[in-house]
Formats: C-alpha cells, structure tokens, sequence
C-alpha cells in the first residue's frame, strides 16, 4: 500500500528548506527529500554567501521583490537565531568612464525597487574605504552583507525539525503522476517506496528540470529548458586587502569576476561564466591567468602567485548566452491544472538572499495562511 503523506518538498537545499519551514510553521506535516546524502550539497554549498540588496533586478520581476523583501527577513532570521552573519557593504565599480552611467543606472533601478540607501562614491572616498581598489566612480550598498550560508540551512532544518517536519536523505524522486487530489511520487534509493502526497513542492535545483519532466501530467510547455553556467572560484592566500565586498559592472551571465570575504576574513574571487552542457566540478587551473586580467581592472596590485584553486560552482540558467538574465519561474497549482503542485525553476542568485521570501511567496501560491 502507497504511503499517504500531507506535503513533500523535494530537495533539501536552502531554497527547499526555508519552504518546508515555512510549511511547517503554517502547521502542515511536511517531509522533505533529498536525492544526497547531506543538506545543500548542491548550487547551495558552491556559492558566494553574499546578502544582495536587491540592486541589479529588473522592476517587477520575482528576483528585484523577493530578494529586497528576503534581504531583510535574513537579516531578522539571523540575528533571531545566532547565525553568523556580516553586513559589511558592498563597492560597485565602474572600471572606466564608459562604465559611469551603469552606475546611474544602477541607482536608478535600485530606487525603484525600494533600495533606497545606495551612495555614489568619488575616486577620493574609494580610496579612503578601499585603499588597493582603483576605478573612475563607485556605489557603495551599505546593505549587502554575508552570510554562513551552511549555518543558515542548519537554522532552517532546525525549525523545521522543531515544527514536526523531518528529512529522508539518499532518496532520489524517480517518477510520479499528477492526479485529482493528490500527487503520487515515486522515491528511489535502498528502499524505494510510493508516496501519496496531498501538496508537492520540487525544489531540486540542478535537478528539477528532470523531476518535472518524470512526473507524469505535468504539462511540458511549463518546463523551461535549463542551461547550465560553471563559475570557478579562487582564494587570496594571505590577509585581504578588502574590508567590503567589491563588484564590478555585471555582464550579461552574472555579476562579474568580484571580491567577496568569508566570514573568516579572508578573500575569494569569482565567479566567472563558462557555459557547460553537463554539471561538472573539475577545476581547470588554467583559468587564472584570465581571472588575474579580470581582477586588475579594479585591483591593479594583484599578486597572481597569491590566487589558488577554491571550488566550482553550477547555476541552475534558464537563459543562455547571450539572452538577457532571466527572471526566477516558479510554477504554481493555476499552471499545473490546479493540482498542488509548485516547481521552482532557474534558482540562481539571489536565491541564498531571498529564501525566506520565496519560501512566503510559494505558501502563498498553495493558499496557506502561515500561523506566527
């Protein structure tokens, strides 16, 4: 006999668990699987651990409201429950002339979706907060901050767990079917079992393209084609000469070859973009040499000796080169027929920052009223 389950959240990286915290808050038994054998050993684990102030989004997209309304309950979540967190700033810098009306842009866009606290800096007050970064004008975003992006999972399991939810790992969903009331999902691994759920939200990032597509009934034209963006990482050997996060320009794949800080202090660029046809972690060593051109259009200093292999990381793209960044897509019950059924598509940055909105924003696409 198939078990009979109230809600499954597939996926148990942050994005997956803030949502099954945020159903489980809202008083509903919730399950959450996971295809590995640990939390957010995905896209989770492989990122920057950067707090967006919601800048760069276009106006009225997921990613400009989610992330601004996000920022904020991260930072209350954090302080609420000890994670450690920083909110150091962030330097955005125009690297020539030619750049300077990005920036204007960049103001621009920031007010309209409620960033109201960025300042335009001069070449002068670069150098007093900065001394090593060199560029011709700068923003700086008071907002941005980091995060221990592995403590923050840590908190959201935990009140998950708190809230009656629970976690089953090394099971892989493998097949299913929408029906008229419910969702049976088929969950592979040592013991394969069949589960009736009565609400299924797929949170399987890299993955969930392919848990969509195995579900039977889930129309396809509602699975965008995924792309998928490697970004390497490399550190700074020794103390960092920043004391903020710096960013150049973005580009059309991201946010550029940038300068983030652990919250040990110390620094790591990236990431670049090279468009990949499968998930692959290997690390060429052979892009530092491009990585050190990239970096000293704002750190001129650089020491190249000084950079080392970091990791790699994968973005979920649901655009491709060349096309304009796109917007999160997040499918809800109205384009599955109205079976409860959400799948969360292209989560890439700023997903980490926005969790707990997309966590609010997927609720409320289920018609659940949280109970705080």
């Amino acid at each position: 006999m198939p078990e009979r389950i109230d809600c499954a959240v597939i996926g148990a990286g942050v994005v997956g668990l803030a949502i099954a915290r945020e159903l489980a808050l809202a008083g509903r038994e919730v399950i959450v699987l996971e295809a590995e054998s640990t939390i957010g050993s995905g896209v989770s684990s492989r990122n920057s651990e950067v707090i967006h102030a919601g800048i760069y989004y276009p106006a009225g997209s997921l990613k400009a409201s989610l992330c601004v309304q996000g920022r904020q309950l991260m930072y209350e979540f954090c302080a609420r429950n000890s994670v450690e967190h920083r909110r150091i700033g962030k330097l955005i810098v125009a690297s020539s002339r030619e750049e300077i009306p990005t920036l204007a842009k960049y103001e621009e866009q920031a007010r309209v979706n409620g960033v109201d606290d960025l300042r335009r800096l001069s070449i002068e007050q670069v150098e007093e907060l900065e001394p090593e970064v060199r560029c011709a004008a700068a923003l700086l975003s008071p907002s941005s901050g980091i995060v221990d992006s592995h403590g923050l999972m840590l908190a959201y399991q935990a009140e998950l767990e708190a809230h009656g939810g629970m976690l089953v790992f090394n099971s892989p969903v493998t097949g299913g079917r929408l029906q008229q009331g419910e969702i049976a999902i088929e969950v592979g691994g040592e013991a394969p079992m069949l589960l009736h759920a009565a609400t299924v939200i797929n949170c399987a990032g890299l993955g969930a393209q392919s848990v969509s597509q195995a579900i039977s009934g889930v129309p396809a034209p509602t699975i965008p084609r995924q792309f998928l963006a490697k970004g390497y990482y490399f550190s700074l050997a020794g103390r960092s000469p920043f004391r903020r996060l710096v960013y150049p320009v973005a580009n059309s794949a991201g946010l550029g070859t940038h300068v983030t800080l652990g919250l040990d202090g110390f620094a790591r660029f990236g990431p670049d973009v090279q468009w990949i046809e499968s998930i692959d972690y290997g690390f060429d060593e052979a892009r530092k040499a491009e990585f050190a051109r990239a970096i000293r259009l704002y750190y001129p200093q650089l020491d190249d000796s000084r950079l080392r292999p970091a990791y790699t990381g994968v973005r979920p793209k649901i655009s491709n080169a060349g096309q304009p960044a796109a917007d999160f897509c997040i499918r809800g019950p109205s384009e599955h027929g109205n079976c409860p059924y959400v799948a969360l598509y292209g989560i890439e940055s700023p997903g980490l920052t926005a969790s707990l909105a997309i966590a609010r924003y997927v609720v409320s696409l289920l018609q659940i009223i949280p109970s705080r």
